[in-house]
């Protein structure tokens, strides 16, 4: 059944993958069209449609059997799973939701929602554009330092650049800032795992800066079971 999909392991209880290019989903998951804002939905039946989650971005349910999943082809995706209060978020986390704390936003409606606690929380970071390969402009990096990112931990200047795609200039981690955002919301380091896959280099997966926009998409589902 898990063919072509790349498996997180969080526990007894719950499911949770990323498809490969040419996977196939072994059964629906529910996605919302994403915006790269930071609206949360609390998915509270079956078979929502992404007409009904229009500019929903990350998405929390307690329903078993029901997935629900983040649509990504360089985004960030961060799935978590509270064991204690059997509850899973999925989140798309692009530079700008990323920048308004999609993370730690969805951790606070789960708080609210589901009574969950965050040292109870496990969470994957999924593929997503690695920092290598993330090279911004000087406005991004202010939009991140005015959010009260530290810098000196998701952020680098690799110099004038070698002509090569992507070298030199302003580089985000945003595997590192989304880590952060989990940390900070009350997640311990040692509750979060990183896939570490770089997108962008990595052809097994999509990629909106390899291939353009109109590429297709990597889809970061997690289930309750």
């Amino acid at each position: 059944m898990f063919t072509d999909l790349l498996t997180y392991d969080l526990g007894a209880g719950v499911e949770a993958f990323s498809t490969r290019r040419n996977a196939a989903l072994p059964y629906p998951v529910i996605q919302g069209h994403q915006v790269h804002d930071c609206q949360v939905a609390v998915i509270e039946r079956a078979g929502v449609t992404r007409e009904e989650l229009e500019g929903i971005d990350a998405f929390v349910t307690r329903i078993p059997g029901v997935a629900i999943g983040a649509r990504t082809a360089d985004c960030i995706p961060v799935l978590l799973y509270d064991p204690e209060n059997r509850a899973v978020a999925a989140i798309h986390a692009g530079w700008k939701g990323t920048v308004k704390h999609i993370s730690r936003k969805t951790i606070g409606v789960m708080i609210r929602q589901f009574g969950c606690h965050p040292e109870d929380l496990r969470a994957v970071i999924g593929p997503g554009i690695g920092p290598d390969s993330f090279q911004v402009g000087e406005e991004v990096v202010g939009h991140f330092k005015n959010a009260g990112f530290p810098m000196d931990r998701i952020g680098s200047y690799q110099g004038p650049g070698n002509g090569a795609p992507m070298s030199g200039g302003h580089h985000i981690d945003l595997f590192k800032a989304n880590q952060w955002l989990l940390e900070e919301a009350g997640v311990p380091a040692s509750h979060i795992q990183v896939a570490g896959i770089d997108t962008y280099t990595d052809e097994s997966f999509f990629s909106a800066r390899r291939e353009g926009i109109r590429c297709g998409r990597i889809i970061n589902a997690i289930k309750l079971i």
